[in-house]
């Protein structure tokens, strides 16, 4: 192609997305020493101290070196507000910017996709996938060691995240050890993917210790710009590199793993997707596949905060000039205290009313709190108890604003723009306060700061009014590029994550999910990479 530096020869697989499913295939597919490989990262190394201290995340949303920076529109379930949207912009992606949480979901959540139609994604299907790939520190029948997807326990303690979870159990959720077995309801301290204090990204578990493969290339700054056909096969990638274009040419299967959001833009870049959406762009149209960038799912979290008093929280540590150098000096020391605190400590699953067959909201509960990411925290002692919807019926898109490959596409989740959404909102703020009402939390004078006295229990519109305007993201979108059978005439993928219609091209990220999991979406993203590698490498046999 005129303009357009090739890299020599032919690679058997070319994976765009160095994130949490790019490492993980890189991993894999590269461990074929007769297979060439090439993973293409739109973002830089992680040589940066902050993608490694765990309360780094801190300084790396919403910092052009780290984070995309997408926002979405304003969105009318948020009383008009447009949010920003942190993606990971590094290898990888947002493993080395995310809460740490390792987290998989019920395992209602894989029997559905199976009873969607959907052969090898139910939870007894995708189960010995988490295995092979952790490293847990838990010694049980639900978790293995050796792995490279090391978790821990949290090294740091807080009397109010104490009392919390007394305060829960007094309201009558019950105390557990483990969320990851398959029902997570109940209460308990989060597990985390670090090692010794250390955040643990992807790339630092799968990637980096396998780059001296001869057989693997990364190739990094690399902004995917479309794919090559010939016919209805894939069998090439181009993108802009320091100012300039390159592609290579593959003799196997490109593999997209760029996201919910930057997998979906590819494709419709290319030619595959909503064919009036590609067409008003100017886009040749390769395949109509209506589905692509429709179902976006997120997990939205009202972040309610209350004032407290006669206890330790982390604003009035971070506030102070001593406080600070106390936790440095802590995590220097000992690798312990605030410095690798994930941004949230104690988590929650219960039932937002008694009509629910299965725990349907989570908590993250935090002893902080701040009125937005990027702001400084609040003067006052206070802690956060945000909590989400975990199955929302809302589904929003992803849609091109330009054919320019740089520029953002357009995010519009729809948040609680159904009466269900809206009805859970409202009685998930019941639950919290119903909790924070407890005994266990009275010596600390709770205050609620948000969303505040004037949203009254007996007022529907006004707990609905008061989650549209403390609603937020907590960084889950999933479903952009969904699975489902091939009669399915707005599934983008098959169950085993080739997209139906086309050769040599699949996904494999958390866009492919038909419905979101029922808690933090990392974990699940990399057991779907580890089972789509295994069901590429059965397939080219």
């Amino acid at each position: 192609m005129t303009g357009t530096t090739a890299i020599e020869g032919e690679f058997d697989y070319i994976i765009v997305g160095a994130g949490s499913a790019g490492c993980v295939l890189a991993n894999r597919l590269s461990a074929d020493p007769t297979k060439r490989v090439l993973i293409l990262e739109a973002g830089g190394r992680d040589n940066w101290v902050w993608f490694h201290i765990p309360v780094g995340y801190l300084f790396a949303i919403g910092n052009p070196r780290a984070d995309w920076l997408f926002k979405t529109e304003p969105e009318p379930g948020l009383n008009g507000r447009a949010l920003n949207y942190p993606r990971g912009k590094v290898i990888g992606g947002c493993s080395a910017i995310n809460g740490m949480i390792y987290m998989l979901g019920q395992s209602a959540d894989y029997d559905n996709w199976r009873q969607l139609g959907l052969p090898g994604w139910s939870w007894d299907d995708v189960r010995p996938f988490f295995r092979k790939h952790v490293d847990h520190f838990l010694k049980s029948e639900h978790h293995a060691a050796g792995g490279e997807w090391r978790v821990e326990a949290q090294r740091l303690s807080w009397q109010i995240l104490e009392a919390f979870r007394e305060a829960a159990v007094q309201y009558g959720i019950p105390s557990v050890a483990d969320f990851n077995t398959g029902d997570n309801e109940g209460i308990c301290y989060f597990h985390v993917n670090q090692k010794r204090g250390r955040r643990w990204s992807a790339a630092r578990g799968f990637l980096k210790p396998v780059l001296n493969r001869p057989n693997l290339r990364l190739e990094t700054g690399c902004l995917a710009e479309g794919l090559d056909f010939s016919g209805k096969r894939v069998t090439g990638v181009r993108w802009r590199q320091n100012g300039e274009t390159r592609s290579a040419k593959c003799r196997g299967e490109v593999i997209l793993a760029a996201g919910a959001i930057g997998s979906p833009q590819l494709l419709m870049l290319s030619g595959v997707g909503p064919a009036a959406h590609l067409s008003e762009h100017g886009i040749e149209v390769r395949l109509d596949k209506p589905g692509v960038g429709a179902n976006l799912q997120d997990h939205l979290q009202l972040r309610t905060i209350y004032k407290v008093s006669g206890v330790k929280t982390l604003n009035a540590m971070y506030g102070s000039l001593f406080g600070r150098a106390q936790m440095g000096l802590d995590y220097m020391l000992r690798r312990r205290g605030p410095l690798t605190m994930a941004p949230s400590q104690l988590g929650v699953f219960t039932k937002s009313d008694p009509t629910q067959d299965r725990a349907n909201i989570q908590y993250h509960v935090q002893p902080l709190s701040l009125e937005k990411f990027g702001e400084p925290l609040h003067a006052f002692p206070a802690f956060t108890a945000s909590v989400a919807n975990l199955r929302p019926t809302s589904r929003g898109t992803i849609t091109l604003k330009s054919r320019d490959p740089a520029a953002a596409p357009s995010i519009r989740p729809n948040y609680l723009s159904t009466p269900e959404d809206r009805r859970v909102a409202a009685d998930s703020i019941r639950v919290t306060r119903a909790i924070v009402s407890q005994p266990a939390l009275r010596p600390y004078a709770p205050l609620e700061y948000l969303p505040g006295a004037q949203a009254r229990d007996d007022d529907e519109a006004a707990l609905e009014k008061a989650a549209g305007d403390i609603g937020t993201t907590i960084f889950h979108p999933v479903g952009t590029a969904r699975m489902g059978r091939d009669d399915d005439a707005r599934a983008v993928v098959d169950a085993r994550l080739r997209v139906i219609g086309l050769e040599g091209l699949r996904v494999i990220d958390a866009s492919v999910m038909p419905s979101i999991t029922s808690g933090n979406t990392n974990s699940p993203t990399m057991m779907i990479a580890e089972k789509g590698a295994v069901m590429i490498l059965e397939d080219r046999r």
